[in-house]
């Protein structure tokens, strides 16, 4: 440590902490006849030593009344230390720590692991026993210092920073939003409503922790960053005096997509690092394995950090930003094409983890290890893996918001709307371009399945076909006897695509007899109940031989439901959008297993139309995609404005992307 003595001279000193317990020893002096009271903290063998007092200096009144040697609370001293400066210090630990709780700080030192700083602290503070103190004492230990310097410390407090008990390295701006980086799983944007931007409101609105479930892989708990108001340099410059409110809605629009953008190239950063350029995950698997599962994320990461540099030399400039949707439209046209090879490699990335978790105990523990890691925060790789995918189609509803804050008929409107039709045009391809790989490959995969025998066959494989729904369908007979019952079942393994139904027999896992098939505009579906049974009435007219009827029975409500629902869907081209379906939100990240599932990022909201089973059927709003999803993986939105807010906002959007 370092000390100052009374004549202002200063000096290094080794601390030597007991092993079995920290030690106090209070010593009384009274220098020209006055009292001044010190805490020793470190024991020592020789009297000399036993005699060194820790001398603290401070400016205040109570130092200049008692003497230069005071006990003091640690965080109002100054160390007259240089910073350059490096040293030696000898340190005993206590029984309750280890050398494994320290880390190595580049030479300078050690520094606690997460926790341990407070927990080292505390353990000091309990062993000085200052209740055993005398009580006048006490009183002069705990007076206030100055007032001054409790009004600094209680405005820390306000500024909502997290205190620490030794130096943060690296910390260039105070208050900056990049002082602590979050996750950007954990992050919701308030761009993402379409209601208005109420700053006052949602600066300190938390989401609550919605209840565990298998399905779900990510979950978000934590509000967004600070706003642009609460900037230092907004307030010490006086913006907020001389600006509208609707400009201020406006800044903190602008100032969300690059505080959004950092965290987000903080989990990049996590996943590449972590998982990617794993050594040990990376012996688990072969080369073409590793590539399927983290493809170009290297490049989108470079990409990124590229992007937030644009965004935050516009935000050094001026803390007041005049427009960043030139930026937003030279990278959507310019340098987000890495995010369409991302997206297309979804199918195989999504196929490649789930075979590699379900075979390979190599790859699952060395995973089960890192995802444990306080990096990665205790977060499953797959809410990483998918951060691109969230990330791009997040961009134009932040967008829209920009635009929607922006005074109309001037150049910054223009100019965010061109914006705005770029980023949603690159979404579009994005989808297309995932979608069109994961239904290719489908494609090619059934055509190799399919068995036509008698059958006359078609060509399978076509660009314009996919697959709707797939499942096994009981066959409805009432005329067999009990016995014959027993032995005998009957059933059907449909295909629905978009254009055509067959019909097969199940051969074997991998293998299908096709038995009939006839084109969607054919098919009639009805619900029927006989002897309490989820019955449906399949008519095909005309079909391979002419006509087909027959009674099919579903598992389940659900089952049912769900094929009903995919049948009359295929012939449906119109949204199912109106004020009068109910609007849900997407609380947490939801991945399909099945063709007929909607996939759903956090914070996306869907029109659904039917909710049967704890499952709801319902059509995203940005892009109209219709599929099922688990009903507690959202929330019903019960506000009519934001409802209405919502409907005008899907309509700006697939205007744009020609929905």
């Amino acid at each position: 440590m370092s000390h100052r003595n009374p004549h202002g001279s200063t000096g290094d000193q080794s601390l030597l902490l007991p092993e079995s317990r920290f030690s106090s020893v209070l010593q009384l002096d009274q220098p020209s006849g006055r009292s001044s009271s010190s805490i020793d903290l470190s024991r020592v063998d020789s009297p000399e030593d036993e005699r060194r007092a820790v001398v603290l200096s401070t400016q205040s009144e109570a130092a200049r009344r008692l003497g230069a040697r005071q006990l003091i609370p640690k965080n109002l001293a100054v160390s007259s230390r240089p910073r350059n400066r490096h040293h030696t210090t000898v340190v005993t630990l206590p029984t309750d720590l280890s050398w494994e709780d320290y880390d190595s700080d580049s030479g300078a030192g050690f520094s606690m692991r997460r926790n341990r700083r407070n927990k080292s602290y505390r353990a000091a503070v309990t062993s000085l026993n200052l209740d055993a103190l005398p009580s006048e004492l006490q009183t002069e230990v705990l007076t206030p210092v100055s007032e001054e310097k409790t009004a600094n410390q209680k405005q820390a407090q306000k500024s909502g920073r997290k205190r620490t008990l030794g130096r943060i390295r690296n910390r260039k701006e105070t208050g900056s939003f990049k002082d602590e980086p979050r996750f950007y799983q954990e992050i919701k944007e308030r761009g993402l409503n379409a209601s208005s931007l109420n700053t006052e409101e949602d600066e300190c609105s938390l989401t609550e922790p919605p209840e565990e479930n298998q399905g779900i892989v990510v979950k978000n708990y934590r509000a967004a960053y600070m706003t642009w108001s609460q900037l230092p340099k907004v307030k010490d410059l006086g913006v907020l005096d001389i600006i509208s409110p609707e400009e201020r809605k406006r800044q903190e629009a602008i100032f969300e997509i690059m505080t959004s953008e950092y965290s987000y190239l903080h989990s990049l950063s996590i996943l590449v690092s972590h998982f990617k350029d794993s050594t040990d995950l990376k012996k688990t698997m072969t080369t073409t394995e590793h590539h399927h599962l983290f493809s170009n994320i290297s490049v989108i990461q470079d990409v990124s950090k590229r992007f937030f540099e644009d965004l935050d030399m516009r935000h050094q400039i001026h803390p007041l930003i005049q427009d960043i949707s030139d930026i937003v439209n030279k990278y959507a046209t310019q340098h987000f094409e890495p995010y369409i090879v991302y997206c297309s490699n979804e199918t195989f990335q999504q196929r490649t983890l789930q075979k590699l978790l379900s075979s390979n105990n190599a790859f699952r523990e060395t995973l089960k290890e890192i995802e444990g890691s306080e990096a990665c925060g205790g977060l499953p790789m797959i809410s990483f893996l998918i951060l691109p995918m969230q990330r791009i189609t997040r961009l134009p509803l932040l967008l829209d918001t920009i635009c929607q804050k922006t005074p109309k008929e001037t150049a910054e409107y223009f100019a965010a709307c061109w914006a705005f039709k770029a980023i949603s045009k690159l979404v579009k391809r994005c989808n297309d371009g995932a979608r069109t790989m994961e239904r290719t490959e489908q494609m090619y995969t059934i055509q190799k399945q399919m068995e036509f025998g008698k059958i006359k066959p078609f060509p399978l494989v076509s660009s314009s076909r996919w697959l709707k729904k797939s499942g096994e369908l009981a066959l409805y007979t009432d005329d067999l006897s009990i016995f014959r019952k027993a032995f005998i079942f009957k059933s059907y393994y449909l295909f629905l695509f978009n254009d055509v139904l067959i019909v097969t027999k199940k051969k074997s896992e991998e293998s299908y007899v096709v038995l009939d098939y006839a084109t969607v505009d054919k098919v009639e579906v009805e619900e029927e109940m006989t002897d309490s049974k989820l019955n449906l009435k399949l008519l095909m007219n005309p079909n391979s031989h002419g006509r087909s009827e027959q009674i099919l029975v579903a598992e389940s409500k659900l089952d049912r439901a769900r094929w009903v629902t995919a049948l009359r869907d295929v012939k449906k081209t119109k949204s199912i959008a109106n004020d009068d379906l109910p609007q849900y939100e997407a609380t947490k990240a939801y991945m399909p297993k099945a063709p007929d599932e909607l996939s759903l990022q956090q914070a996306e909201l869907v029109i659904v139309s039917q909710e049967v089973e704890g499952w709801c059927h319902g059509e995203r709003m940005r892009d109209g995609e219709r599929g099922w999803f688990p009903a507690n993986c959202a929330t019903q939105i019960t506000n009519r404005t934001a409802m209405e807010n919502n409907i005008q906002r899907m309509e700006r959007l697939r205007k744009e992307t020609d929905v």
